[in-house]
């Protein structure tokens, strides 16, 4: 079972009571050399093309898809 840490605070009417503090777990940083970042994936000029296609079809076109179809056009 997880132990709970608990800190003492003072209400503003003089009472005193216990405070659930952090209960999360402290998680591994990511060294700044291994992070992956989206332009290190666009390689070559044909994925470059790709993605900049991709993203006029979805603000540009009048046939949008998925959750972002619109029955009445803006």
């Amino acid at each position: 079972m997880v132990e709970y840490k608990y800190e003492e605070k003072e209400l503003p009417d003089g009472r005193k009571v216990k405070v659930l503090t952090d209960t999360f777990e402290p998680g591994a940083t990511i060294p700044k050399k291994e992070k992956i970042t989206w332009r290190s994936r666009l390689i070559n000029r044909d994925w470059k093309l790709k993605y900049l296609q991709t993203g006029e079809r979805y603000w540009f076109s009048k046939s949008w898809y998925g959750s972002e179809k619109r029955k009445n056009p803006a």
